[in-house]
């Protein structure tokens, strides 16, 4: 079933939602927006995957679409141009199948491979062009992803984007050692750790590219911008692990903000799912906050001159679709067949994966 109709804009849904996962806030304060591109949208990022070997046909048909990759994207970055907004959903595609990559390689303790792919990401992301025909299609899928990114705004913000994801790769690799090893971070470790692998500044770097222009410092820098920002992925990422708890114990996993809080703080599970949701709720308040700052800084901006102006109204588009994550993550989690644990015939495998194609026996 959709998300909702083809209208951008709704607070209608039909799905149910688990008490304990339910935020009645996130439903009343915070409508439901989706890109008025969102239909073509997801025809062509499934079209993409297929094209792009990214996940088999047979995959692609039954679970693509259900998945919810391209809803998520939708619902982030209004008013992006549709070129933009179709770079970046694949992108974001090709980044959970990356995730399900490293997630099996993990799994199958294939430290040889994920470190092959681990340096051969660090290369194409600098050198994208000099990927596109890789016979791995997870790599030759990035770099088409990159070369389109990096054809809509200057020099500047590429190096900035490369920087981010260097360190998001980096990252990733530390969850695989921390996952092959045992080793669960502390809470304090993890936090620092989730906002590399949940790549909270790529998604805000991304910004950007729906709004055509690159921000200067003194607004990416601001700390209403740079908090309200934050806030929206400390949201998306502590709710994702309230969400997600009962998939990553099915799959050993050891990067949840649940499962630090019961190894260090001695909380039980339940315990730990009430803390998680008070530290989601505790987002949205100070997000609400911090947001009639950020909006402020906007309207300082648009001081009577054009480029005043221009500025002003990117900022405040930014700082709009930083509220919209919000209700496109709470929803996606309930509408994505990522999270609907309980309907897999293997709790600790996903059905989307195809393991043979990975080389697994």
């Amino acid at each position: 079933m959709p998300a909702f109709s083809h209208s951008t804009t709704s607070t209608v849904t039909a799905v149910a939602v688990p008490p304990t996962l339910r935020l009645p806030v996130i439903e009343g304060a915070f409508p439901r927006k989706r890109h008025a591109y969102w239909p073509r949208l997801q025809e062509k990022t499934r079209t993409w995957l297929l094209e792009k070997r990214l996940m088999p046909a047979d995959k692609v048909e039954e679970y693509a679409d259900g998945l919810c990759y391209t809803d998520l994207m939708a619902g982030y970055y209004l008013g992006a141009p549709d070129d933009v907004l179709q770079a970046i959903a694949d992108y974001s595609a090709w980044f959970f199948v990356w995730d399900d990559r490293h997630d099996r390689d993990i799994v199958h303790r294939r430290s040889d491979a994920w470190r092959r792919l681990r340096l051969l990401l660090h290369t194409a992301l600098d050198a994208p062009q000099d990927h596109l025909s890789h016979p791995d299609p997870l790599i030759a899928g990035f770099a088409d992803c990159m070369v389109r990114l990096y054809a809509f705004l200057p020099e500047s913000w590429n190096a900035r984007f490369a920087r981010h994801f260097h360190a998001v790769i980096e990252a990733y690799d530390r969850e695989f050692h921390n996952r092959t090893e045992g080793v669960i971070p502390t809470v304090e470790e993890y936090l620092e750790l989730r906002r590399l692998t949940f790549a909270h500044w790529i998604w805000t770097d991304l910004l950007e590219l729906g709004v055509g222009c690159v921000l200067p410092d003194a607004v990416r820098k601001h700390p209403h911008y740079v908090r309200a920002a934050l806030l929206s992925h400390e949201f998306a990422a502590w709710y994702n692990d309230l969400c997600s708890l009962p998939k990553e114990i099915a799959g050993d996993e050891v990067h949840n903000l649940g499962i630090s809080l019961i190894k260090y703080e001695g909380l039980t599970l339940e315990e730990a799912v009430v803390e998680v949701r008070r530290r989601v709720e505790e987002c949205i308040t100070e997000f609400l906050e911090v947001e009639q700052g950020a909006l402020r800084l906007a309207d300082e901006l648009s001081d009577g001159t054009v480029h005043g102006k221009e500025l002003g109204a990117a900022v405040r588009i930014c700082v709009e679709n930083m509220r919209n994550w919000f209700s496109s993550v709470y929803w996606f989690h309930h509408e994505s067949g990522r999270y609907m644990v309980d309907s897999w015939d293997d709790r600790s495998t996903p059905p989307y994966v195809n393991n043979e194609a990975a080389g697994e026996k």
